[in-house]
């Protein structure tokens, strides 16, 4: 009898690995800004593909391009902007083809909710008095992607020698959107959609968008992981049925 249960139980064991093998893994690194809006997609994706389990990474772009390029397990990359997706493609690490315009965003200055800001004008450098004695929050110039939008907008409104003291660096956007959430920070720059999915804060400005290189969200398949599954997630990727759901959070069709 005992044996017998020992059989029973190694027969469904076997059963499930077999179960868990023919459930096909995608995996999808993404800039942090499209978090809410790929669940979303990847929600809808698996009533049609209940054998799929598709699994993200989100952060800061710079930071998945880079673990890419040393040899991360990531089947498609989405980044915030072209820099880091030209830097995968200089490495060979991306297949050309594959590569698209996903969506685009636009950049704002957001305060929190609670904030008597209500409008500020980002052409004269008067705002910057609301600063006060605190910090203005914003990726990290240096790599993330909305901190380089940033940084490119105030120089061209001759504003980045004064403020490039006064930031409060992040290592991605969404932690800029949380300091401005928590009251850390009277001020931050996220994009549009990040302002859209927070009850927190709110948008007290937008970038002109000639300050700034568009915000484009470019994705591709990453070499060495171009199979069937991969390419059926990225071909929703770019469905009428995903761009619905891009535009509910406030991206722009491409």
């Amino acid at each position: 009898m005992l044996k017998f249960k020992k059989l029973i139980t190694a027969i469904a064991a076997g059963a499930m690995l077999v179960s868990l093998s023919l459930q096909a893994k995608v995996t999808v690194f993404a800039a942090a800004s499209m978090t809410n809006a790929l669940q979303e997609v990847a929600a809808a994706y698996k009533k049609v593909n209940p054998e799929e389990e598709i699994v993200f990474s989100f952060a800061s772009s710079s930071v998945l391009a880079r673990q890419i390029s040393e040899g991360a397990p990531a089947d498609i990359f989405v980044s915030a902007d072209q820099k880091w997706m030209n830097y995968l493609a200089e490495k060979q690490w991306i297949i050309a083809d594959s590569r698209s315009d996903l969506v685009g965003n636009r950049l704002v200055m957001i305060a929190p909710k609670s904030s008597k800001i209500t409008a500020l004008d980002l052409t004269d450098e008067i705002w910057q008095r609301e600063l006060k004695s605190s910090f203005l929050a914003v990726g990290d110039p240096e790599h993330v992607p909305a901190g380089i939008y940033a940084k490119s907008a105030f120089i061209y409104l001759n504003q980045w020698s004064a403020l490039e003291n006064k930031l409060a660096r992040t290592d991605n956007v969404r932690k800029s959107l949380l300091l401005v959430e928590k009251g850390e920070a009277p001020l931050g720059v996220v994009y549009a959609t990040d302002a859209a999915v927070s009850s927190n804060v709110k948008v007290v400005a937008v970038f002109p968008p000639e300050s700034h290189a568009p915000v484009e969200y470019p994705v591709a398949l990453v070499k060495a992981h171009d199979n069937a599954e991969s390419r059926a997630f990225l071909n929703y990727m770019k469905s009428a049925a995903a761009k619905e759901i891009y535009a509910k959070f406030g991206f722009s069709a491409k």
